[in-house]
């Protein structure tokens, strides 16, 4: 078993080291200028919002963070986008498709709001290739079990389309998150492949149950078990021991470029938990490559 980069000049050539020509990355972030600044003028805040700083790590200009990925061997992405009030779903999903047109390395993705025509800008995103929705219960401030969504989950259910959600309490506790909530979604949509962001956090035992209780749910490690995030959501203690029994399950997300941490930060903390010897090498490559690219359908 390979030890995790210790610096962003390492992660390529450890990356082949396991084997792998690169990375998919199923949660990462790229969004409208105007939306991105007020997103780094959030983190600006941080102290006042979370009680501690979150310096951007790569706050650079668009063209240098698609570089800066090309550099780390990410040859596969999912650009997440995420509205906050009404009208701004179907702006950004055009928005979305529109960047993964004139970026090769961007999986096309869509994003909803619950508005009437929530279903209808979301199937028409599928009809032209989205390959991943994102839902943010916390940011959107927004019930999972809303009506006005049911046409969502059905289309997504129905076209298998994964769902990467940030349905936990992490960072903050928002009216409408909860695992228990999405939980009620679920199981109305069994059918629906949804990936837990952050796994979950901080309510890992809870989204490692909706994992065992649903085959089409998912984790993805974003800010999971570094150092950063560990302060505020430790990881319990049999993490690695659960994972033996889902490593199929998980996937490689690093909330890039927004991490107040380096790329390298993340990948160091999963070759932690593939120190188990019920994980090693494999775990590692279903995460960082096999996992994600068979969700996004590469």
């Amino acid at each position: 078993m390979t030890l995790g980069p210790a610096t962003d000049a390492d992660v390529l050539p450890w990356v082949r080291s396991l084997g792998l020509d690169g990375l998919v990355d199923l949660h990462l972030h790229f969004l409208p200028e105007p939306v991105m600044d007020k997103v780094w003028a959030y983190f600006d805040q941080a102290e006042e919002h979370y009680g501690m700083p979150w310096p951007v790590h790569y706050r650079t200009s668009e063209g240098e963070r698609l570089e800066t990925l090309r550099s780390l061997g990410v040859r596969r992405f999912a650009p997440l986008v995420y509205p906050h009030k009404p009208g701004m779903g179907e702006w950004l999903t055009t928005w979305a498709l529109e960047f993964a047109a004139r970026v090769p390395e961007a999986v096309p993705t869509a994003t909803f709001y619950p508005e009437p025509s929530a279903a209808s800008y979301v199937e028409a995103a599928v009809r032209a290739g989205a390959r991943c929705v994102k839902a943010h219960v916390q940011v959107g401030g927004y019930d999972p079990r809303d009506e006005l969504l049911d046409g969502v989950w059905a289309v997504l259910a129905d076209a298998g389309v994964p769902v990467v959600i940030h349905c936990g309490h992490g960072p903050l506790k928002g009216r409408y998150t909860g695992l228990d909530v999405f939980g009620e979604v679920l199981t109305r949509y069994p059918e629906l492949t949804a990936v837990l962001a952050h796994a979950g956090m901080p309510e890992f035992d809870d989204a490692l149950a909706l994992v065992e209780r649903f085959p089409r749910v998912y984790l993805d490690t974003t800010m999971v078990g570094v150092p950063f995030s560990e302060r505020m959501s430790p990881l319990p203690r049999d993490w690695t021991a659960r994972l033996a029994d889902v490593g199929d399950r998980v996937a490689l997300g690093t909330d890039f470029p927004n991490i107040p941490y380096s790329y390298a930060t993340q990948l160091r903390a999963i070759a932690g938990w593939a120190a188990d010897d019920r994980l090693g090498d494999p775990f590692l490559r279903a995460v960082l490559h096999d996992t994600p690219a068979k969700l996004l359908g590469l």
